[in-house]
């Protein structure tokens, strides 16, 4: 691991030597931890499982910049009844977990509203932003600049009809998107192997991917370590704000610091309602399949009709991209892994005509998602503690902007942006 020790902040009289406990190894936690040492904190990572366990190594590795629209679209509406109960479909509930999320569908079709849209792509974008070059700058310190690629990405379609691509095109470009809109050669120019069935594809010109998610949790990791901050393997039951917040672990240690951050994703929502805030997190659980072909893409490339993304990766070939309710104890769907494979057919023919599904590795892993689609940025009710957790589909690329604005708003700056959108206190 290399640093540069010219770019360690000097920290100031506030942060110098002053403890934090950082739950959470994924993405998300540990650029958090990375930044606030670099500010001179002292900082301490518990993780119920170690580094990168859960989303934060299954992620499709996408830094999706150009997803500035809001989960919750209406044009959703009539689709819902059939993606919802289709076992196989992109966006599905388990029939025994309904009850469960309906709470959470109903906030869900609230945020649908046009005011409320606007609002959370506004957010969206701010986020954003700040992105790609917090990232580079981060993996950078971290010695590790190589595990950014800046190809862009491509949405590929199979329609003939010009006026759909037209009507995706003219979304992106209102929103400010770096796109350019692609004939079925042009896309091929590209990406060779694409199958002739693609007649059109979208190039976001100002996007990226990493080839090993994982390995951007190791360099964060291993910088922390050579920063002076630990990694404690041990699950967090309970915690306590105040003039010293303090974490309890089920192996009855007690933890005691400065500042307390809460990263833990997917298991963030029984830690947070400990201090008071009831925040309407669900778990959506993300699949990918692990081929070990080597597709020969140089950059991601997504479907506008199979709703699923195609990402190169140093080890193989990742199929990634459908979303399940379902919880945190439900068993994983083999079968929603499996299904990737015949879509990458049809895109890839060349690479996967033959290619097997026993021949990949399957994985299930949460996504924290909040009905809004914005995280949950800033100060709890609860002083010395601080939230970063609920970034659904965008952790990875969102981990690096994210940290910056914690690290400013708990060393006393003003953040860089307007942090009130991604407040706990917008569902009391």
């Amino acid at each position: 691991m290399k640093t540069n020790p010219m770019k360690i902040n000097a920290g100031t009289p506030d942060s110098v030597n002053q403890q934090v406990i950082v739950i959470g190894a994924g993405v998300i936690g540990l650029a958090n931890a990375v930044t606030l040492a670099r500010r001179g904190f002292k900082v301490t990572v518990i993780d119920k499982e170690g580094v990168a366990a859960g989303a934060s190594f299954g992620n499709a590795g996408h830094f999706a910049t150009e997803q500035v629209f809001p989960l919750a679209d209406p044009s959703l509406l009539p689709k819902l009844p059939k993606m919802l109960l289709d076992p196989l479909g992109p966006f599905r509930i388990r029939p025994a977990y309904f009850h469960r999320a309906l709470p959470w569908f109903v906030r869900f079709i609230v945020n649908m509203m046009p005011a409320r849209r606007q609002h959370n792509g506004n957010a969206i974008k701010a986020l954003n932003a700040r992105s790609m070059a917090a990232t580079k700058e981060l993996l950078t310190f971290c010695g590790r600049a190589d595990l950014l690629v800046e190809n862009g990405s491509l949405l590929v379609f199979e329609t003939q009809d010009p006026r759909v691509m037209e009507q995706e095109l003219a979304l992106y470009n209102d929103a400010g998107i770096a796109v350019r809109l692609l004939s079925g050669d042009e896309a091929r120019a590209l990406e060779p192997d694409l199958s002739d069935a693609i007649s059109g594809a979208l190039w976001f010109t100002e996007v990226g991917h990493t080839p090993n998610p994982r390995a951007i949790c190791e360099a964060l990791a291993d910088t922390l370590k050579a920063l002076g901050g630990r990694i404690e393997i041990d699950s967090v039951c309970s915690l306590q704000g105040g003039n010293t917040p303090s974490v309890t672990t089920e192996t009855g240690k007690v933890t005691k610091a400065d500042k307390l951050l809460l990263c833990a994703g997917a298991w963030s929502r029984p830690l947070a309602l400990k201090l008071g805030h009831r925040v309407p997190l669900e778990t959506e659980r993300g699949y990918h399949l692990m081929m070990p072909q080597h597709s020969g893409l140089k950059r991601p490339v997504a479907s506008y009709e199979r709703k699923f993304i195609i990402t190169p990766m140093e080890d193989g070939t990742r199929l990634a991209g459908t979303v399940e309710f379902g919880g945190l104890n439900a068993p994983m769907s083999n079968a929603r892994a499996d299904c990737l494979l015949p879509h990458a057919r049809v895109l890839l023919p060349k690479v996967f005509a033959t290619a097997r599904v026993s021949e990949g590795k399957r994985w299930m892993g949460f996504r924290p998602s909040l009905p809004d689609s914005l995280p949950v940025l800033g100060e709890s009710q609860t002083p010395g503690v601080y939230f970063a957790f609920g970034h659904q589909h965008l952790g990875l690329t969102w981990a690096a902007s994210s940290a910056e604005l914690l690290g400013q708003l708990i060393c006393g700056e003003t953040p860089s942006i307007d942090l009130s959108p991604y407040c706990v206190k917008r569902f009391d």
